[in-house]
């Protein structure tokens, strides 16, 4: 039970009054995923704002999460950095303490080239014995992991996914055609869960699921078990409330949501900032409208 299929969350960090991680919170919110059927945590992720984490707490949060989980679905840490002897350091402290595996973002600001991100990437699975998915997201990093270096990596036998977030499904289908078979394939954003399944992807490594958990890994299960037209019914019905929580930066929608929805997650971290009165307007409405206000 390392990897898995399914809708892993991408789950928020939650902070408290003096904007420290509210661990209660945080097992609450843990126990409530599982409880909903979602399928792996992934803790320290960008939805849970580790570029504002000090290390001290990020390994905290890695620790607690581990034990949080107890073994009940895998638990997935982000280690990724644009430091790569960072990068290792983290993602040797996160399996010393239990993560079943690791996402791993492509370097952001110093940027690399597809050499340098294949020397990078190894070099970082290379130090672990546990499986590593990779994370491109250019429009965070300003950086892609181009289809031809996803399948170097995918040689290497502790690099055994990536969590695809270009929002280039031709990319996405180019990856698929290449990977081997047991390589898994996510999604990195939940407006192309089905398009990414539809040519052999896994699952999802999802923002939504963090207040829907057990629709989007109804989605995700639906269509993994043959039942596509629901699967289908799913993504487009949940089209609107994953537009307005994208409307601004994540992960500032999300947790404004979260906390709409009574689950207090606390406030987010700078430079982030509470959103626009009119987005807040706009994700009120889509969350009346999903049932969950």
């Amino acid at each position: 039970m390392s990897l898995f299929k399914g809708a892993g969350v991408a789950i928020v960090t939650p902070f408290d009054a003096e904007n420290k991680i509210n661990f209660p919170k945080l097992k609450e919110l843990i126990d409530w995923q599982i409880a909903e059927k979602t399928d792996a945590i992934i803790i320290c992720g960008t939805t849970g704002e580790a570029p504002t984490l000090r290390d001290d707490e990020h390994m905290e949060a890695i620790k607690f999460a581990v034990e949080a989980v107890a073994g009940r679905v895998p638990l997935i840490a982000g280690t990724g950095s644009n430091d790569t002897q960072h990068a290792i350091e983290m993602s040797m402290y996160a399996e010393s303490v239990g993560a079943d595996g690791l996402l791993l973002v492509t370097p952001y600001y110093n940027k690399a080239t597809q050499p340098g991100l294949i020397r990078h990437f190894t070099a970082i699975a290379d130090s672990v014995s546990i499986p590593a998915i990779l994370y491109s997201v250019p429009s965070r990093t300003g950086v892609n992991i181009d289809p031809d270096t996803v399948l170097t990596l995918s040689k290497h036998p502790n690099i055994q996914g990536i969590k695809e977030a270009s929002g280039n499904i031709a990319q996405v289908v180019e990856i698929a055609r290449l990977i081997p078979e047991d390589f898994y394939l996510y999604s990195g954003n939940d407006d192309m869960i089905v398009p990414l399944l539809s040519v052999g992807g896994d699952g999802v490594i999802s923002v939504l699921s963090n207040i829907m958990p057990r629709q989007t890994h109804d989605m995700v299960m639906n269509y993994l078990e043959g039942n596509y037209a629901k699967a289908v019914e799913l993504q487009l019905n949940l089209k609107p409330l994953i537009n307005a929580l994208f409307c601004e930066v994540n992960p500032i929608p999300v947790k404004t949501a979260m906390n709409l929805m009574g689950l207090e997650v606390g406030a987010l971290r700078g430079p982030l900032y509470e959103m626009e009165p009119k987005n807040v307007e706009r994700l009120t409405q889509e969350l009346k409208a999903a049932g969950l206000l």
